[in-house]
């Protein structure tokens, strides 16, 4: 079991930024990709950025250049770095690990983007 706890979320003004962060229960070195999903009201979730345990990372084409992962293995956690924040990257925030071909989620963190 892997627990994931979100946080960083919030209200910001387009143009702004925000850095999430999701906490792992587990050291994170040990699993095998981690990465960030949203969901927009309506709409289906979508991946926003991954990365594996081995520092190979993917981004969506809507975020390059504005987003960015990075991690601390000493503190379990992985960020996501939002620049340049649009109206359209409001969203439900989740967390996502995958172990063992499993995936687990954190309880998502809101982001909301004004115009």
């Amino acid at each position: 079991q892997v627990q994931l706890v979100e946080s960083g979320g919030g209200l910001v003004q387009a143009g702004g930024s925000l850095r999430l962060s999701c906490e792992a229960s587990e050291n994170i070195f040990r699993i095998d990709a981690m990465g960030w999903y949203r969901q927009a009201p309506g709409k289906q979730r979508e991946l926003v950025a991954a990365i594996t345990a081995r520092g190979l990372t993917n981004y969506a084409d809507s975020v390059k250049g504005r987003f960015t992962l990075s991690r601390d293995d000493a503190k379990n956690t992985l960020y996501l770095q939002m620049n340049s924040l649009k109206p359209e990257d409001t969203a439900l925030y989740y967390c996502n690990a995958q172990l063992r071909w499993k995936d687990y989620w954190g309880q998502g963190t809101q982001v909301s983007v004004s115009s």
